[in-house]
Formats: structure tokens, C-alpha cells, sequence
């Protein structure tokens, strides 16, 4: 596929390189590298998310970003539409009409939810990132990865594998290459994973404050849980309010850990992880949403408590 791939991004003269909503470091680390190749090639490009307003600021140190894109600013009318990290439409949020309106779509994509709603898919559910996908692909297209390509690249590597605490055979190859352009991989990953401001501590303790243990969920294996409140989440970044679960799931007694984070109204987005035993995408994909193996999501409308039964039911 990635020779199909090279062609539609070589015939393109115009193209859109669109994220999904609430970004993180993969899907705008892919979008910027993408973006970046095609700008150098002379594509008139740009690259956009939906939602929020702005890019996360532990990502403003990202090579391309002046590339990026306010929604209503994208085009309507490109050659081509090329989707990162998106497993489907949806994820695309307002600008997922931009699909319809381009010549061909060209989806780029990890998860193993991937509806494959594209013109082509080069979608590789064993990838550690998006990333790791976007390097093969332009190391087919012989693309040299400069420092800008791999500080990019490294982004999406580093915060998929949560520090390369979940990798592959050939995850710390992928790492040592773009190490080896001279990029910084320390001061990449201080910014993205280790840079919260202060109003993040009583928030977290306000929010692990409502965990709630239920150990004879998941068949007795145990489910872990906290929740997100608005009033809890206001004035805090989205890497902030993401980075809750990574703490949850540290959890000894629970093989799935859940956070819960009220949107407007009664909307929750939902965040799912596992340790090994449950495949929490399967679990997401019933509730509407998707992911990987061991993290996953959905979105769900409702009272708090029957969200969280809903939960538990599908979980089992």
C-alpha cells in the first residue's frame, strides 16, 4: 500500500492534512511530518484539527506548526485529503465533510478499530504510533528524516508507547535512528510528559479523590475508576485532564482503569486502559468508540452513574 500511498501524495498539488480532535503528540506529530514532506515537494498544504481552539501547549515546540490551520479556515476543495491517526470519520469532528469534498482521501493510521473509511488505507494495527507508520512510509518514498522529520516523528514515538513502557521488536531501533539525527529525546519528552502547571495538582487531587474500586468487575479481574468534572477541569489544559488515567491505571487491583470526563451537558468522553488480560478496544467498539488493545475510548451521553454502568455491563 505505501506505494499506492506515494503515488496519490505525489500527483497531489493541493492538500489537507487533517488530525482528530483533542489532539495528541501522534496525531500532530504525523500531521506536521506529512505536511512538512509535502510542503518541501511544493504542495500547497495545510494542517488542521477540529477541536479545541489551540494546540496543546506541550506541543507548541512542534517543527510545521506554522502550518496549522484554524477549522474555519481550512479549504473546502483540496486534491487531497490525508487523515493521521484517525480511526474514523468521527474522530475527525467538524472537518470530517472536508473527505467529501477532496479528489481522494488517504487515511494513515495504528488502531485496529480503523473503519477504513478512506480512498486508501495504509492502516498497520501492530505500529507502536502513527509515526512509526509515517517513518516506513517515507524511508518507501526515500525521504531523508532530518531533525525536523524526527523531532516530529519522536513526538508520537515517545507518547504512544507511554515512554516505551508498551513497544515491539525494532521500538528502540525507531527511537536510537531519530535520536541519531541530534534531536533532543529528553528535553522532547520533559515537554510533552512531564510539564504540568500547579492548578494540576489540587485538581488531581480532587479528581483521584472520587476512584472508585469495583474488584468484581471485568469477571473479577476489577475495574478502577475516577471522574472529571467540569467544575473540576476548568482552567486546565487538554494534556492535563489526559494525563489523569495514566495515574489511575496504576491501580495493582484492577486489570481496567477508566476516567470519566464530563463534556457539556450530560456528554462524557470516556478513557479506557488495560494491563493484559482485556482487549479494551473490543470493549470501546460496543460503546461506540475504539483504539488499541490496551487504550481505548468512547463517547457517551447521560447521568453519571448509568455512564458508569454502562461501563460496567460491557465489560462484564
Amino acid at each position: 500500500m505505501f506505494a499506492s500511498a506515494i503515488s496519490l501524495l505525489e500527483t497531489a498539488r493541493s492538500a489537507t492534512v487533517l488530525c482528530h480532535v483533542q489532539p495528541d503528540a501522534d496525531t500532530i506529530g504525523s500531521g506536521l511530518a506529512i505536511g512538512t514532506v509535502l510542503a518541501r515537494r511544493g504542495v500547497e498544504v495545510q494542517v488542521a484539527f477540529a477541536s479545541p481552539s489551540e494546540l496543546p501547549e506541550s506541543m507548541n515546540e512542534l517543527p510545521g506548526r506554522d502550518m496549522l490551520t484554524a477549522p474555519e479556515d481550512v479549504r473546502s476543495r483540496v486534491d487531497l485529503v490525508v487523515t493521521v491517526d484517525a480511526g474514523s470519520r468521527g474522530r475527525l469532528g467538524a472537518l470530517a465533510d472536508r473527505i467529501d469534498m477532496a479528489d481522494a482521501c488517504l487515511v494513515i493510521d495504528h488502531h485496529r478499530s480503523n473503519t477504513r473509511f478512506g480512498t486508501l488505507n495504509v492502516v498497520d494495527d501492530g505500529a507502536e504510533s502513527t509515526t512509526a507508520v509515517i517513518t516506513r512510509l517515507l524511508d518507501a518514498w526515500n525521504v531523508a528524516v532530518d531533525t525536523d522529520l524526527a523531532h516530529c516523528l519522536f513526538a508520537g514515538l515517545v507518547t504512544d508507547t507511554g515512554s516505551f513502557r508498551w513497544v515491539r521488536p525494532g521500538s528502540h531501533l525507531l527511537a536510537e535512528r531519530l535520536l541519531a539525527t541530534g534531536i533532543d529525546g529528553a528535553a522532547i519528552a520533559r515537554k510533552l510528559l512531564d510539564n504540568h502547571p500547579f492548578g494540576w495538582l489540587p485538581m488531581l487531587g480532587s479528581v483521584l479523590g472520587s476512584a472508585a474500586l469495583v474488584q468484581d468487575a471485568v469477571g473479577g479481574l476489577g475495574l478502577v475508576y475516577a471522574v472529571i468534572l467540569r467544575e473540576n477541569s476548568e482552567g486546565m489544559r487538554s494534556e492535563e485532564i489526559e494525563s489523569v488515567i495514566d495515574i489511575v491505571r496504576t491501580t495493582s487491583e484492577a486489570e481496567v482503569a477508566a476516567v470519566f470526563k464530563q463534556q457539556s451537558g450530560d456528554e462524557w468522553t470516556v478513557s479506557l486502559r488495560s494491563k493484559t488480560a482485556v482487549d479494551v478496544s473490543t470493549v470501546a467498539a460496543t460503546l461506540g468508540g475504539g483504539g488499541h488493545r490496551n487504550a481505548a475510548g468512547f463517547t457517551a451521553h447521560g447521568a453519571k452513574t448509568d455512564v458508569i454502568d454502562l461501563l460496567v455491563d460491557a465489560l462484564g
